[in-house]
């Protein structure tokens, strides 16, 4: 297992990796830390019979989710991952897009082993975490450097799999595109996001700003971000 690799021929959105990966229907899927429920819609509005429990950990964007009418095949509930509400051996596929990292430092083994807990023998969990490289990247570490929470997150799935916890079954690096608009959407869904408290004086946010509109075109501001992907398996 390697946290970054020195080039990605790779560039997709997420969807196509995750459906390469794995098959989603007819079956209970979990999914920890579904933030705004974009992928949620996506997984819950293709293939059949999918039956997904979304959890999020802030209360806000829980609150949001629960407003949702049309996705009658999702139950959202307010939890993390170090805490899953769910039965034991009850779900066959776990997801964590781009959320490890966000899980306490002290309680990543914790999350680790409640998944293993909630999955059925020899199910599957697709763990997606940002590789620390990129555009959007120096971008997002002037205000909010990731660098050692991304890095806990890849020892803990490491160590996860040295210890017997999971089996890996396959590591995938791929680009996915990102686009903004303008700043005004970078500054509501990056600076604003209610999981986190960002904290700009004027200076920094300059700065910033100034750094993203170097990457504006007519199209927006595009980014390339670089992904890794885990996909790891229960023991049976």
């Amino acid at each position: 297992m390697k946290i970054t690799t020195d080039k990605i021929d790779v560039n997709c959105p997420e969807p196509d990796i995750y459906n390469r990966l794995l098959s989603l229907d007819n079956k209970h899927i979990l999914e920890l830390g579904c933030g705004s429920a974009a992928i949620t819609r996506n997984i819950a509005s293709t293939g059949k019979n999918r039956n997904i429990t979304a959890l999020e950990i802030d209360e806000k964007a829980h609150d949001k989710n629960c407003q949702i009418t049309d996705l009658p095949n999702v139950t959202f509930m307010l939890s993390g991952a170090q805490k899953i509400p769910l039965e034991d051996e009850s779900v066959d596929v776990v997801f964590l897009f781009k959320s490890l990292h966000h899980v306490p430092l002290d309680l990543m083994k914790n999350a680790m082993l409640e998944i293993s807990r909630v999955l059925k023998k020899t199910a599957l969990v697709y763990i997606s975490e940002p590789v620390f490289d990129g555009d959007f990247n120096e971008i997002l570490r002037l205000f909010h450097d990731e660098q050692i929470v991304r890095e806990a997150a890849f020892d803990t799935i490491k160590e996860s799999v040295s210890e017997g916890l999971f089996n890996l079954v396959e590591e995938v690096f791929f680009n996915s595109p990102v686009t903004f608009e303008n700043f005004s959407e970078f500054e509501n869904n990056i600076i604003n996001v209610t999981h986190s408290s960002h904290k700009l004086d004027q200076v920094l946010f300059d700065q910033v700003k100034q750094r993203f509109e170097q990457h504006m075109g007519v199209d927006g501001a595009q980014f390339l971000m670089p992904i890794r992907v885990d996909l790891l398996q229960k023991p049976g």
